[in-house]
């Protein structure tokens, strides 16, 4: 049995919680210090998978910026983040982009693309 505290980030309480996890079975036993579910749920995912959204920025070809600030859609397992950094520092993208496009399709084999977060206009 292992005990784990964790900072809540589903919400902007943060609420101190604490993960009472078995270790042999490799599952939650119990959680305390959540103020709402979304802390409980937060607090089981982070200790059994925990995920992330990542976010940087690519290179824009023939924009009114030099680049454009770019999100996973969805959330990607912890443990690849640098591998998909690695993918985003290799992209590039050409203007115009809007919120939403889709810069690299299924990342590192994930499933989950990643996306434009502001607009880049055409260089005028």
């Amino acid at each position: 049995m292992s005990t784990k505290e964790l900072t809540c980030i589903g919400c902007p309480l943060g609420c101190q919680i604490t993960v009472e996890f078995d270790d042999e079975k490799k599952q939650v036993v119990s959680v305390t210090g959540n103020s709402c579910k979304t802390g409980d749920i937060y607090a089981r995912k982070e200790v059994t998978n925990p995920t992330r959204i990542v976010t940087s920025s690519i290179p824009v070809t023939g924009g009114d910026a030099v680049r454009v600030s770019c999100k996973t859609q969805h959330d990607i397992p912890k443990s690849m983040i640098f591998e998909i950094m690695q993918e985003i520092h290799k992209a590039s993208a050409k203007a115009p982009l809007k919120i939403g496009d889709v810069l690299i399709h299924d990342i590192c084999g994930t499933g989950v693309d990643v996306v434009a977060t502001r607009n880049v206009h055409a260089a005028r």
